[in-house]
């Protein structure tokens, strides 16, 4: 076994916890600090709007942020809102506020880090920044930026602005923590408990899988002797998962084969009786056609004969004598056509006359069959419209097409009316090439479209009679073209019929 299921589970799972672990150190390496650092602008912002709201309220009761952080420095007494705000900002988000009075220039806090925050933003308001500023967010009343401090070597975020008071201004400063490093940290850590998680689930997966490949050799080793027709052979496993229903329908299915096998076996027999019997009837249906033609090719002979006789002057009357024996002649002739179509048929019909395929130009072919038809046209008083000059070339047997054509102008010509005329057209398509003739006259029942193809079929036996038609030219033309694995039909069309046939231009 090249592939086991087993490893193959094994590096599946390997390769997932891989593509986990290398999806959290890229979030590390690159969003941890973007997301550590708007967090603590969140801090900021909300600080301000905390300060913002309270001074608007000491305003509008005509006092000043300034007068309530006196108690900053009290120990025991009592806290005003705004002391406990800047002292949870102080001790809770290592966060230094510092407002500062425009009106006298007071500064609270007043302690050392106090003083150089207020002389900074100054300096903010003054526009003197330091060159390694960046500002993360500008809002009318305030900024907050990220600086750096050459003198510690450490990033801030500092927030300041105005209050909308229209007398405090204030700045926060937050330190921000070494993020890079905590980051390399972390990925470090996440390396080591990675490999360790790698190396200790692919063993567990490897004896896991265990389980789950056992029962799938003993399915692989009961299809093998299903295989080899033995369906005896039983899953015995008594799991009630997905493999356990696989093999319980195994084991229904080897014993539904068994008794399919005996009842194709059963089918067999009776098709192999159905199959002697065709073959009886087929050599039936070849004697009854040989009979037939030895039988008409007796008086055929005899009819001419006295035919020849009557002409050379054994009746009295000369004009009688002549009109019966072109009865006679013209029977006898009629009769002759028909043994040679039937025989051309059984030939088509039972694959005695393949096609000898070659290439040919189709477009000499229905010249060559105008041609020769054209003294029967001159007298049908048919005008024969074909245009094309160009040669086409087809893959076909050129002797069999050619009759294809005559048998279809054959029986335009003798169902000709109106405008008595004759279209013929080659249309070419792609890798294939279809012919269309086309006559004037009385359209065909759509009934019986379907039926002209069937041997003896007469849509008008009088009009058939008379020109001596035997219902078998379009049902040769049928077979020639379905031992060509062609395609032919008919359609009724304006002022007329069309029957059309398809060619391959290409091997």
């Amino acid at each position: 076994m090249k592939r086991s299921i087993r490893l193959k589970f094994t590096a599946l799972f390997i390769g997932l916890l891989a593509a986990v672990l290398l999806a959290i150190w890229a979030v590390n390496s690159f969003f941890l600090e973007q997301y550590y650092i708007k967090e603590k602008v969140k801090i900021l912002q909300n600080a301000y709007e905390q300060l913002n709201q309270y001074a608007v309220e000491q305003a509008a009761k005509g006092g000043c942020v300034t007068d309530q952080l006196q108690s900053f420095y009290s120990t025991d007494g009592e806290q005003t809102e705004v002391s406990r705000m800047l002292r949870v900002m102080n001790e809770q988000y290592n966060t230094t506020v510092v407002v500062i009075d425009s009106l006298n220039d007071r500064t609270f806090p007043a302690f050392w880090d106090g003083r150089l925050l207020a002389d900074l933003v100054h300096q903010y308001i003054l526009g003197k920044k330091a060159p390694d500023t960046e500002t993360i967010i500008s809002e009318e009343n305030y900024k907050i930026e990220k600086s750096y401090d050459k003198h510690s070597k450490s990033y801030y975020l500092q927030n300041w602005g105005f209050l909308e008071d229209n007398r405090t201004i204030f700045i926060m400063s937050m330190p921000i923590a070494s993020i890079h490093e905590s980051v390399a940290l972390s990925n470090r850590f996440m390396v080591y408990v990675g490999m360790a998680a790698l190396v200790i689930g692919a063993v567990l997966m490897y004896f896991a899988g265990k389980k789950i490949t056992s029962p799938i050799l003993s399915l692989a080793a009961l299809s093998e002797r299903m295989s080899e027709l033995d369906f005896d052979a039983r899953y015995t496993a008594d799991s009630q998962d997905e493999i356990g229903v696989l093999g319980h329908s195994m084991n229904t299915l080897s014993e539904k084969l068994k008794d399919t096998i005996g009842a194709l076996k059963t089918a067999n027999n009776e098709l192999q009786q159905d199959i002697e019997e065709k073959i009886r009837i087929d050599e039936a249906r070849k004697d009854f056609i040989a009979n037939v033609s030895h039988e008409l090719k007796t008086p055929i002979a005899l009819i001419q004969g006295y035919a020849e006789g009557l002409t050379e002057g054994m009746a009295e009357d000369a004009e009688s004598r002549d009109y019966y024996c072109e009865v006679i002649m013209d029977e006898a002739g009629k009769m002759n056509k028909m043994v040679k179509q039937l025989l051309t048929l059984t030939a088509l019909e039972f694959g005695n006359d393949r096609p000898m395929m070659e290439q040919f130009d189709l477009t000499a072919l229905i010249q060559g069959v105008l041609s020769s038809a054209a003294i029967l046209l001159q007298q049908k008083e048919a005008v024969v419209n074909f245009t094309a000059k160009e040669p086409v070339m087809v893959w076909a047997d050129e002797f069999k097409i050619e009759e294809v054509v005559t048998n279809y102008l054959n029986n335009a010509m003798n169902h000709l009316d109106g405008r008595r005329e004759i279209r013929i057209r080659i249309q070419q398509q792609e890798n294939e090439v279809t012919v269309f003739v086309f006559n004037t006259g009385n359209h065909i029942p759509e009934e019986d479209l379907e039926k002209l193809w069937t041997k003896f079929y007469k849509v008008d036996k009088a009009r058939t009679r008379e020109y001596g038609g035997s219902g078998i030219g379009l049902s040769i033309v049928k077979a020639i073209m379905d031992s060509h694995k062609k395609a032919c039909g008919v359609r009724n069309v304006e002022d007329g019929v069309e029957f059309w046939f398809t060619l391959d231009c290409s091997i």
